[in-house]
């Protein structure tokens, strides 16, 4: 009798180990089915989840489809079970741009044929919603920022548009698309691809063909485009410049983004978004933007929303430039006169030297887009002969000595010239101030024995040449490396060989030699690199570079300047460039630098006859 009792003490004693078994594997079984469950909505899919009703897919993919382009985190807590059920909690966290939906729902689990399966239910994805809801997110942007220049004055701001497009609502459905033909040659669009647009339109949606500003509208729209049955035009306001071409290289452009700027943006950013493309729109874009206002929404049966979570928008913040309005449009204005869309390029560029401020970077029609002004690489020609000059004198040349002028130099078989008009009776022994004035490219070139490998380059930097800086935009200070060789040394004394240099360069070289120090210039208001040349610019060399700049204007190359109000002070120059013409001269890049009081500037063309004769009569039109 107490063998048969310990007997069945034994087989008690195994069944309960074989039920903590069993047990045991069923929540590891079903813990495993959670956490792929909770991985898998990680990804916005249901696929691959065991699902205790397949179909469960469809609905699921229907209710999160406005949610799939925001990232998701789902994680699963302990599975609970009770016999064949079993329980888990889900931590949900959304991020939907800068607005973070964190809640908990359940997700229940059945097991049959030993297996465990979710049994979904729309509650699993957000709480409390129902088969008939499905997630949406409103986002309303706000006002997009301005962009100001100096004195605050709006550049980027609010102004008025006019919408032109097709109202369907209008017209009979089978007209569509003769009728889109039609406003679509009337407003110079492509017709194919305005039909196509309107017909993927809804029944009764306003398609829109064109933007326009009131006053390219006259030239732009055929003056019939009102009688076309269906044709419609709406007044709006869009953030645009005073002009279409107003500092366009700079500024940039605003439309929808695109599939690239949606996949870079970590959310913050959703088709159809209109977000800055290019330029400062495009740097700034964060910051210009703001911030939407956000719901997120369980949609149901007509078109019935409730709130599930929201967030309230920030306005952007403006953009402060130092750009001057009115001296941009006149600068502007110059370079249009002056060429059109077939022209060469061209910029000019001013500088408040006694602040850094950049006043104005504009560039010509001939430019097709390319901002010259500041990211422009050219040899700047004679123009540098203000830094070789700084890089002689601090070798102890003064602007008195004499030195030779000869017609040509001959360096290492290399023959090197003055330019086609340099005038006779400045040849021979000169003033190395009127060499100057004259711009005497053998004088120069004749005094490089003074110059050690280093002495152009640090020169450079003192003048802020050759230096680079993050201003926030594209910007080009100038190359001015050490010379492989007595040719190119030559070369680079006056402004070709390796040296390069953008507009906006040597504009600052100008500024510099005006305000007595190195000028880092600035564009952006509360950005502004401090200069840390190896060897300052000292006051007496700023001075004597004054004087040479003046000599420019009162006795040499830049003498038609001389009736301008102020103390102006010039240089010219030219660079060859490219390939040699028919006659056998190579083009040349013409420029011409000058200071007006508080005022620098540099002009360029990229293909001229000279700098006194291409490049001068722009400089003098914006001095005066």
């Amino acid at each position: 009798m107490r063998r048969r009792t310990r007997l069945v003490g034994i087989l008690a004693v195994l069944a309960l180990l074989a039920t903590g078994c069993t047990g045991s594997d069923d929540q590891a079984t079903a813990q495993r089915a959670a956490d792929v469950l909770a991985q898998k909505l990680h990804d916005h899919t249901l696929a691959g989840v065991a699902l205790a009703d397949a179909s469960a897919t469809t609905l699921f993919d229907k209710q999160v489809a406005g949610m799939k382009t925001y990232p998701v985190k789902v994680s699963a807590g302990d599975v609970k079970t009770d016999g064949d059920a079993a329980t888990a909690d889900l931590k949900w966290s959304w991020s939907i741009g800068d607005h973070d939906w964190s809640y908990r729902t359940t997700a229940h689990l059945v097991k049959a044929d030993h297996e465990w399966a979710v049994r979904w239910s729309p509650a699993t994805l957000a709480p409390e919603l129902t088969d008939t809801e499905h997630l949406q997110v409103a986002r309303t942007a706000p006002a997009r920022a301005d962009i100001l220049g100096a004195r605050n004055e709006p550049i980027v701001t609010p102004r008025k548009v006019l919408r032109y497009g097709l109202d369907k609502a209008r017209i009979p459905a089978a007209d569509v698309p003769a009728t889109a033909r039609r406003i679509a040659k009337a407003v110079g669009v492509d017709p194919a691809g305005f039909v196509k647009k309107a017909q993927a339109a809804g029944g009764k949606q306003f398609v829109e063909a064109i933007v326009l500003r009131p006053g390219d509208a006259h030239d732009s729209v055929d003056p019939n485009f009102g009688h076309i049955p269906g044709a419609l035009v709406l007044d709006d306001t869009m953030p645009l410049a005073p002009t279409r071409d107003f500092a366009a290289e700079l500024l940039g452009q605003v439309g929808p983004a695109t599939a690239e700027i949606v996949e870079k943006s970590d959310g913050r950013v959703q088709a159809g978004d209109e977000v800055g493309l290019s330029g400062l729109q495009g740097r700034y874009d964060e910051q210009l933007a703001g911030t939407p206002t956000i719901e997120v929404r369980a949609v149901g049966a007509s078109d019935q929303k409730r709130v599930l979570t929201s967030s309230a928008g920030q306005p952007g913040t403006p953009l402060a430039l130092t750009l001057d309005v009115a001296l941009q449009t006149k600068a502007e204005k110059i370079l249009a006169d002056a060429g059109d869309e077939h022209s060469p390029a061209s910029a000019i560029v001013a500088i408040r030297p006694s602040t850094g401020d950049i006043l104005v970077a504009a560039n010509g029609p001939g430019n097709k887009g390319l901002n010259a002004a500041t990211y422009g690489r050219y040899a700047p020609g004679s123009t540098f002969k203000v830094v070789s000059s700084l890089a002689l004198l601090r070798t102890g040349l003064s602007p008195d000595d004499v030195v030779s002028c000869p017609a040509t130099v001959d360096v290492n078989g290399r023959h090197f010239k003055n330019y086609s008009d340099y005038p006779a009776n400045r040849l021979g022994r000169v003033s190395y101030r009127t060499a100057i004035a004259n711009s005497c490219n053998t004088a120069v070139i004749g005094q490089r024995d003074r110059l050690g490998s280093d002495d152009l380059t640090q020169a450079a930097a003192s003048l802020g040449v050759g230096v680079d800086h993050d201003l926030g935009f594209p910007a080009y200070f100038g190359q001015v490396p050490a010379p492989a060789g007595e040719t190119e040394k030559a070369a680079d004394l006056i402004g070709q060989g390796k040296v390069l240099a953008s507009p906006l360069a040597m504009a600052t070289v100008a500024a510099s030699v005006a305000a007595g120090r190195t000028v880092v210039p600035h564009l952006l208001e509360g950005k502004a690199p401090a200069a840390n040349p190896k060897k300052p610019l000292t006051a007496a060399e700023a001075r004597q570079l004054r004087g040479l700049m003046r000599a420019v204007v009162t006795e040499g190359s830049g003498r038609f300047l001389a009736g301008l109000p102020g103390d102006v002070g010039a240089k010219t120059g030219t660079a060859e460039y490219g390939t040699a013409k028919a006659g056998g001269s190579l083009p040349t890049h013409t420029w011409m630098i000058a200071t007006q009081g508080d005022l620098a500037v540099a002009v360029f063309v990229e293909t001229g006859e000279s700098g006194s004769g291409t490049a001068g009569p722009l400089l003098k039109a914006f001095l005066s």
